[in-house]
């Protein structure tokens, strides 16, 4: 009698399997002529292909870089390429495909498969073995291609001699041989994991492994590709490694860097906004962005403290970084009051968004302080003459102005200015944010900013910079320091400096 999570196992099985052998029948009325014409047609096109055998892999058009990934290891037999896309780019699906089509057109003879074990390494090589004995458009064209006396679940060699082997991170692999063949494809595919990137000497010692004894399987004189897939989840990982050896690395992220969709063909802005909304901050950039997050480095946590009255703070500052630097970058307006040697963060905005939303919010914020006296900043340097009008206009429309001064501050390194003076603060008890507002979606994001900021990484930083900008001025202002360029609306002349 079999246990239920047999049966589970076995229903998965059988769900899979009817997944591919439902793929359409081949054309049932060709000529042995016509047949092989239709096979040098898709064969010399690998699109058409892939569409052919695999239409229920193949629903989204591919997009540009899976184009430009499979010319790749077409045109170089002997090639070492890292794949660093992102979840939901079809990393596996794709390789799955590209290697097949190498096999089955007597290209490469020997597939060794590496996971981050042997599990899941069979996991993965499972769409290659139901495939080569179920797919029908690929058994009509090809032939039958299981092999009853050498086909399990973590090894099979096909009726034309092609062999596949799983294996796991760590495991033995010397000796892996198909007669005379050595591998001549090896696919490293979620090798790291989160435990073992925390560990430096694991990491050292599974890449001994990796450099060692999996790719010491291939031959020296034979062709060899060798594929890295995964996500880089740790600044120090077995694919990041990968890099510096690499013919080649792609990193494509859930994103580029126009902040769009890499593969609009199915992913959609709606169902990625939908899907990242659901995660963390350091999550969505370690598995959509490649860029690990070491929460937590020099901001611990932040704390949480109600509001003053505004007319409590002895200085209001309200700083905005628009961050025109790269349209991935977030703009930042945020609202800082010193009250009895703290620094509370009273409101923040923080979106990648317009300008023309920038704009709205230093109405909000002056509608917030009232009557009371609010310094308000923006980094001189991005004030430019098109963000000029865009102010100029709102200015007209509203009746109001907005004392816009420039910081015009020669800064230093922003990881060295935040740390020195704003981690004192926080770790000191001196640096609050907004309790009402704790559960607000831009002060909530200011408070990921702050806890994913350390060295070196390529975590978003735009709030906290402004944060920095707004405190530095309140300190100044507090010593009657500052030297600041002045720039405002006037009726005669629009928006100047002075």
């Amino acid at each position: 009698m079999i246990s239920a999570a047999e049966k589970a196992s076995l229903g998965q099985w059988k769900r899979k399997l009817e997944m591919i052998s439902d793929t359409e029948m081949p054309f049932s009325d060709e000529t042995e002529t016509q047949r092989r014409e239709r096979l040098v047609r898709l064969e010399a096109d690998t699109e058409a292909w892939f569409k052919y055998y695999f239409p229920k892999f193949t629903y989204a058009r591919a997009a540009p870089f899976h184009l430009a990934a499979t010319r790749r290891i077409l045109v170089h037999p002997e090639w070492f390429e890292v794949r660093l896309w992102s979840r939901e780019l079809a990393k596996s699906t794709r390789t799955m495909m590209e290697v097949l089509y190498l096999c089955l057109t007597g290209r490469k003879k020997y597939i060794l498969l590496i996971s981050n074990s042997l599990d899941n390494a069979v996991r993965l090589l499972e769409p290659y073995k139901l495939n080569l004995e179920s797919n029908r458009r690929l058994i009509s064209d090809y032939g039958e291609q299981e092999n009853p006396g050498n086909w399990t679940m973590a090894e099979f060699t096909t009726f034309s001699g092609v062999a596949f082997r799983a294996l796991g991170a760590g495991q033995s692999p010397r000796g892996t041989r198909n007669g005379e063949t050595r591998p001549d494809v090896i696919i490293f595919d979620d090798l790291d994991t989160d435990e073992d990137c925390l560990n430096p000497d694991i990491v050292a010692k599974k890449w001994r492994w990796v450099e060692e004894a999996a790719i010491g399987t291939r031959s020296v004189s034979t062709p060899t590709l060798i594929l890295f897939c995964g996500n880089r989840i740790a600044r120090d990982c077995c694919v990041e490694r990968a890099v510096k050896f690499a013919d080649y690395a792609d990193e494509v992220n859930i994103r580029d860097k126009n902040g769009v969709s890499s593969w609009a063909e199915k992913n959609s802005e709606d169902d990625i906004e939908r899907v990242l909304a659901q995660k963390s901050y350091a999550a969505v950039q370690k598995e959509y962005f490649n860029n690990p997050v070491n929460e937590g480095a020099v901001f611990k946590t932040m704390a949480y403290k109600p509001a003053c009255k505004m007319e409590d703070y002895r200085l209001l500052v309200c700083y905005t970084d628009p961050s025109y630097k790269d349209t991935n970058d977030y703009k930042a307006t945020v609202l800082v009051g010193m009250w009895q040697g703290e620094f509370h963060v009273i409101r923040c905005f923080l979106q990648q968004t317009t300008s023309a939303n920038m704009i709205d919010w230093h109405y909000m914020v002056m509608d917030m302080v009232g009557a009371c006296s609010c310094h308000y900043y923006m980094e001189s340097g991005f004030m430019q003459d098109v963000l000029i009008r865009e102010i100029n206009e709102a200015a007209k429309k509203r009746g109001r102005i907005i004392p816009l001064m420039g910081d015009t501050r020669k800064k230093k390194d922003k990881f060295t200015r935040i740390e020195c003076l704003l981690e004192p603060l926080n770790r000191n008890g001196n640096l609050f944010l907004n309790e009402a507002y704790r559960n607000d979606p831009n002060m909530m994001r200011l408070a990921e900013q702050f806890t994913a900021f350390s060295p070196g990484s390529r975590a978003h930083d735009d709030g906290p910079d402004a944060v920095e900008g707004a405190v530095w001025i309140l300190n100044q202002k507090a010593g009657r320091t500052m030297n600041e360029e002045i720039v405002c609306f006037t009726k005669t002349r629009g928006l100047e400096r002075f």
